[in-house]
């Protein structure tokens, strides 16, 4: 077997084969570049609007605008980074390279925007939330893509979604429950809410950056890219490729759609748990530590069990099972809020959370096993294997819910009233909204979700029929 040195010098196996296994260590490496990501972008989808508000001096809807504007941002530079993904390829590596030339800016703009230098300033705000937003595509767009360039192996696909999925988790409890203990520890002064000190928050996003930089150069040292396009092939790849792709890819425009519901709900729960937990419970800072982290604590129980869950019920089984306990967690949180006796018993508060988070966990970290197939399905039919343009597609889609997510809390708390940064308690109205944002809102789209994924027609057996006959066509092609 003939072997290639990385850039860090050590042998990797070169595989002719497309379906095949990736060691434990490649597995958790590919894995860690997720958890590098979400040690960056939690921070900001569940704490930013928070910084904004309570820290940097924004108005709630002057937040929600920008956010809004961001994403529109993201729907004309997606595309343009997939097309230019999948047509170059970087000496590192065509999707691997882009870990550090992206890397590295992504680090800095995101401890950028927790700098209160220019307090109250929109244009900084602006600048560096646009800068985050576009490094971040450079990073996560190839980082998508690269998943579906490891194998094309179905089952290896499913144990390294689920790794990956562990890994990212692990990086959402860092942050859920680890933003609060951290803030603590750079500003011992506050007792009991979140820290309203700016150097805090810049403290506690250079420590998280340079960790996830540290992170994002692990996995480029464990990838080893195997199912890719031709060099022939990708001098044809045009940015109109993307709307072809999503005319002609029906699979692809359901995981689509499902992607907006589900980032929109995320997000909308995220950015309301400061909120919910500080004035609708009027808990303490490690009261909400414990909140945030139960978001991402059912991973580590569930997520390695979804091989063996998928096999028993399916694909379309696994998603409406924790798609209705998600619902059910939502539900519980909304009775409880509602009780003035319940919502003092914090480990019912605690419970409910856990119930929806392991629903939100499975379904949603799922999904992401789904994008090769689709990409799969695109290079039976057409050809054309543009893994870069398909992750730009479900880029945009995810973005567009991150749009809501970060849109619909800020005009909730505008519309309901929310009092800024100095306000210890709300109007009962602004509890309520935030409760919305918490459990309502997001169970609904949820339900919209459900209906969703029940259109996608891409089983096991199918995909592994096309991944077989795409094998077949290139062994005789390159003889």
């Amino acid at each position: 077997m003939e072997t290639d040195i990385s850039l860090t010098g050590t042998p990797q196996a070169k595989e002719s084969d497309g379906f095949c296994r990736l060691s434990w260590l490649q597995r958790i490496g590919f894995g860690s570049g997720d958890l590098a990501q979400n040690l960056i972008y939690q921070t900001i989808s569940m704490y930013l609007l928070f910084f904004y508000t309570n820290v940097y001096g924004l108005a709630p809807e002057v937040a929600a605008i920008m956010f809004l504007i961001v994403r529109i941002v993201d729907v004309i530079w997606d595309p343009l980074v997939g097309t230019f993904v999948d047509k170059h390829n970087p000496r590192w590596g065509k999707y691997r390279a882009y870990l550090l030339l992206g890397g590295v800016p992504l680090t800095g703009f995101a401890i950028l925007c927790f700098w209160n230098g220019f307090s109250g300033s929109l244009l900084y705000a602006y600048i560096t939330y646009v800068g985050l937003s576009m490094c971040y595509t450079l990073v996560n767009v190839p980082y998508g893509a690269l998943n579906a360039s490891l194998t094309r192996d179905t089952d290896e696909i499913t144990v390294l979604t689920s790794v990956r999925m562990f890994m990212a988790n692990i990086g959402g409890l860092a942050v859920g429950m680890g933003i609060p203990i951290v803030l603590k520890f750079f500003d011992p002064s506050e007792s009991t809410d979140m820290s309203t000190k700016d150097s805090a928050w810049f403290s506690t996003m250079a420590l998280y950056g340079l960790i996830g930089l540290a992170l994002l150069y692990f996995c480029f040292s464990q990838c080893k890219e195997r199912v890719v396009m031709d060099k022939s092939q990708t001098e044809n790849v045009k940015v109109s490729d993307l709307w072809m792709e999503f005319v002609r890819n029906r699979p692809l425009r359901i995981l689509a759609f499902f992607f907006i519901t589900a980032f929109a709900m995320m997000a909308i729960g995220n950015s309301a748990g400061a909120y919910y937990i500080n004035y609708n419970l009027h808990g303490s800072a490690s009261e909400l530590s414990i909140f945030m982290g139960l978001g991402s604590i059912p991973a580590f129980i569930f997520m390695p069990m979804v091989p063996a869950i998928k096999r028993m019920v399916g694909k379309k089984g696994m998603f409406y099972i924790f798609l209705i306990i998600a619902i059910i967690g939502m539900a519980m949180l909304y009775v409880v809020s509602m009780s003035e006796t319940l919502k003092s018993q914090m480990w019912i508060v605690y419970v409910a959370q856990f119930v929806k988070s392991t629903g939100v966990i499975v379904a949603t970290g799922y999904m992401w096993a789904l994008v090769p197939e689709v990409i799969s399905y695109g290079e039976y039919t057409h050809g054309k294997r543009i893994a870069g343009i398909v992750n730009a597609l479900t880029g945009i889609f995810y973005k567009a819910g991150m749009a809501l997510g970060g849109v619909v809390p800020g005009l909730v708390l505008y519309w309901v009233g929310f009092n800024g940064a100095d306000a210890t308690t709300q109007t009962p109205l602004a509890e309520q909204g935030i409760l919305w944002l918490v459990a309502v809102i997001p169970a609904i789209l949820l339900a919209v979700a459900m209906l969703i994924i029940s259109r996608y027609e891409l089983t096991d057996e199918k995909i592994d029929r096309i991944n077989r006959e795409i094998e077949k066509r290139t062994k005789t092609t390159t003889k």
